[in-house]
């Protein structure tokens, strides 16, 4: 391991030599990259355009994310940026210098790479989705050339992700590409798994229930043995340039339970009455009604974005980070289109 490292972190050392004058492209891939753009942005996009691939973009994220935190707790993976201070690897020769960026000194452990396989995750659903439409049967050039392009573009995607994450020290080259083919095989898996689609409220809370419990008692479990799942938090700590760059939201139960919330919420809302009295209604079936919850939702949750919870207790921050998430998809597939729907009904009240 201690050649793969050091040849990664060789990669990394020649990217940020060499395209320096890249580097606001690599941080703007890697934020673009984050799940919560997903949660945020694309999810009230798709859901108002295709509620199945709204809901199956939520499962997939959150599943994979969760999937993703616990093969990290199984292997134990280095980050370049704290690796590079501590190997013996290199003995009396120089240790080549790398360089740190706000966005480097992630908490967890980094294999496999949570931004690459949240994206690939993500993207394999968009791009499924794009090609499961009715014209795809028709073999003419016009749609193998679009099957090209999208296919392209998903790789082109993943290939500027993983040079983000590799740019940025935060990852080795092996854990991105670990990370794009677990994500690809998330996403593959929930294809079909149909019951996501019309699952109640009782099986979302359940879910929830159980990923949290089982990622408690496997941390617990072998905290009895011995065993500090949270050894790469203190060696953020000790090996980032600076504090500040340490956020307390990149810690793994904080995504956990970020994801949690997501995933518990977007039960709430589709099974709630707001839900079925818009979305589900007659005026769900039009066209502008669906983009008129797409501009709100975005408005709506952008604004919301930005209120951030207090960090100074950490199970508050825990907390509050639950019901924010919990509130994102209870709001873009329920309470935003309840509200556009008596809207539009007013209107047409005054109309008549």
């Amino acid at each position: 391991m201690d050649f793969i490292h050091s040849s990664g972190v060789q990669i990394t050392h020649y990217l940020q030599e060499n395209y320096q004058g890249s580097q606001g492209w690599f941080l703007f891939i890697s934020f673009a990259a984050d799940l919560r753009n997903t949660f945020f942005i694309l999810f009230p996009i798709w859901f108002h355009l295709c509620e199945a691939v709204g809901v199956e973009l939520i499962w997939v994220a959150v599943i994979g994310d969760w999937l993703n935190l616990v093969f990290k707790w199984i292997l134990f993976g280095q980050r370049p940026y704290w690796w590079v201070h501590e190997t013996g690897y290199y003995g009396n020769t120089s240790t080549p210098v790398i360089q740190q960026f706000p966005v480097t000194c992630e908490n967890g452990p980094g294999s496999p790479s949570g931004h690459a396989m949240g994206s690939a995750g993500v993207y394999y659903v968009m791009v499924m989705a794009l090609l499961s439409t009715p014209c795809r049967r028709r073999r003419s050039p016009f749609q193998q050339c679009l099957r090209g392009a999208l296919w392209v573009s998903f790789w082109g995607v993943q290939v500027s992700v993983s040079l983000s994450r590799i740019f940025l020290a935060a990852h080795f080259p092996h854990q991105v590409i670990m990370g794009v083919v677990s994500g690809m095989a998330v996403a593959e898996t929930f294809r079909h798994i149909p019951s996501i689609y019309n699952a109640s409220l009782r099986r979302y809370l359940g879910t929830t229930l159980f990923l949290f419990s089982f990622t408690l008692g496997f941390y617990l479990l072998l905290k009895a043995l011995g065993v500090d799942l949270l050894w790469s938090v203190e060696k953020a700590k000790r090996w980032c340039d600076r504090p500040e760059w340490v956020h307390i939201d990149t810690t793994p139960f904080a995504g956990l339970l970020r994801n949690l919330g997501i995933l518990f919420g977007l039960g709430l809302a589709l099974n709630s009455q707001m839900y079925l009295e818009s979305c589900k209604g007659k005026m769900g079936q039009q066209l502008p009604f669906r983009l008129s919850c797409i501009a709100a939702s975005l408005i709506v949750l952008h604004l919301f974005d930005s209120f951030k919870p207090p960090t100074k207790v950490e199970l508050l921050f825990y907390v509050l980070s639950f019901c924010k998430s919990a509130t994102v998809p209870v709001a873009a597939a329920g309470l935003i289109p309840y509200c556009v729907a008596r809207l539009i009904r007013r209107q047409e009240e005054k109309v008549l």
